[in-house]
């Protein structure tokens, strides 16, 4: 079994309560590794090395601090195929999609780095003669990046790339569910030679380790991928000290297929945005709302696509799906499907696998004669599951789309240019997407709208986030007009 330490200014060292816990691998139920129970002292002590290292590295040219970052992305690509048997082991993400996430992190860490020439300030006109008004982005300071266990090597990224190449130091917390991967990853800093506090790494619970980030006054921001309940207490203590938040909190992304779609498009489409990690991605496809003139037809290729898509051990590079994180999500998934089978809608195919001893595993599953009212269509599933309902015309597939308080992704079909305009300027979310699967990009800006979230990532106004503006007003020549 692997132990690991937490990674304070630079060094490995032991939890200061050597209280430890387990990590267990979803698919097998097995315990894979042993993982130091971070306290409110080491947390503390995370952030004093990383207050403390933010001075100089602040100072150091963006250009030399891009140089790290790449250091970084080569030493991930050294041990690729590492950091996918270890997302796949305390995970369960399938092999294939974990070499998605660590390629994609190396490229992502890359392109953060490539912004180190292209931060720009402002010079603004000023009403007085003989004077200059520039506007300075300069770093926050220290920001804590508390991670999912959904896609937690490329949050890792998405947190301390962006955060590092514009000046700030981290403290990164992983998931208590899947921390392995972010401790080898500061063996990858370590051998960087990044400068010692400017990236640390704290794994414990939440009410410890994420409360003391969120309420410590030397913590400037906290950025934050979750639940709303844990979005919420984390807005809640951050308050206290008025620091900046970023937070992505989940969806219920809907999917709108009109009378004109290709339907074969759709159906590989919306099913390609739904079983990718078992369905437990922010931004999949929640609920489908398909246009009654070809809803029976509909209904038929997407049920064979989900009956045909596979699930089972996910080192085997063959299968579509592995099983859900634990068993509590497992349990959370089971629950919504009766409740709505309860409620009214049909089951067509899926449910729970009954037959495995062992594993976390649910099947790809279809309910169809759902109603807007079912909880299954207002409540973020985060399961293989797919709730269909049926529509008459686009103003009342809008109606029901924007009828949720989430506001991440979503997605239409059509072959209509009218149709697919309207849907974008009234669907009220932070992303739509026309004719594809739900799969952001890392130039583009995910962020969600209501209870999805506050703030955002990727691209350039996800660099922004990480950044104050700083304006300067010098007057010169005070004697001369």
């Amino acid at each position: 079994m692997k132990r690991y330490q937490l990674f304070i200014n630079g060094e490995f060292v032991d939890s200061s309560s050597r209280e430890t816990f387990k990590v267990i691998n979803p698919a097998t139920e097995e315990e894979i590794s042993e993982v130091p129970q971070g306290t409110v002292e080491d947390t503390r002590a995370a952030i004093n090395a990383a207050y403390e290292a933010q001075k100089s590295w602040a100072k150091l040219p963006a250009i030399e601090r891009a140089k790290y970052l790449r250091k970084i992305a080569d030493g991930i690509r050294k041990n690729a195929d590492m950091f996918v048997t270890t997302l796949v082991e305390e995970q369960g993400k399938t092999k294939p999609l974990a070499r998605i996430e660590v390629d994609f992190t190396a490229d992502y860490i890359d392109y953060m780095a490539e912004w180190a020439r292209r931060i720009e300030g402002e010079i603004i006109q000023s009403d007085r003669p003989n004077e200059n008004i520039l506007l300075y982005k300069m770093p926050i300071g220290v920001v804590a990046g508390i991670l999912p266990w959904n896609f937690p090597f490329f949050l890792i990224a998405r947190k301390m790339a962006p955060a590092l190449i514009t000046g700030n130091a981290v403290v990164i917390k992983p998931s208590s569910d899947t921390p392995n991967n972010a401790f080898e990853f500061a063996k990858i800093v370590a051998e960087s030679n990044l400068p010692k506090g400017v990236f640390n790494l704290i794994s414990g619970k939440g009410s410890v380790v994420g409360n003391e980030l969120s309420v410590n006054p030397k913590v400037d921001m906290v950025s934050f991928t979750g639940s709303v309940e844990a979005g919420t207490k984390i807005m809640e203590a951050a308050a206290k000290t008025v620091k900046k938040i970023s937070l992505e909190l989940g969806g219920k992304a809907p999917a709108i297929v009109m009378d004109d779609a290709d339907i074969d498009l759709a159906v590989k489409s919306i099913r390609d945005s739904r079983i990718p990690n078992t369905g437990q991605i922010c931004n999949c496809a929640e609920r489908v709302y398909v246009h009654e003139k070809i809803a029976d037809e509909f209904i038929a290729k997407m049920t064979e696509a989900m009956k045909s898509s596979t699930y089972g051990d996910p080192m085997n590079e063959n299968v579509d799906m592995g099983p859900l994180i634990n068993s509590n999500a497992l349990e959370s998934v089971d629950g919504m499907v009766k409740r709505a089978v309860n409620e009214g809608a049909t089951l067509v195919t899926g449910g729970r696998d009954k037959e495995r001893e062992r594993g976390f595993f649910y099947k790809p599953t279809v309910l169809i004669n759902c109603k807007q009212e079912m909880e299954i269509m207002h409540k973020e599933i985060f399961g293989p599951v797919l709730p269909i309902m049926k529509f008459k015309d686009l103003d009342e597939a809008i109606e029901l789309a924007n009828d949720c308080e989430y506001g991440l992704t979503s997605s239409i079909y059509t072959q209509n240019l009218d149709v697919a305009m309207r849907a974008a300027n009234e669907i009220k979310f932070g992303e739509t997407y026309v004719n594809r699967e739900n799969f952001e990009a890392m130039q583009g800006f995910h962020a969600g709208w209501r209870k999805s979230g506050i703030g955002g990532d990727d691209g350039k106004h996800g660099i922004e986030e990480f950044m104050n503006t700083h304006v300067v007003y010098i007057q010169y020549d005070r004697g001369k007009k």
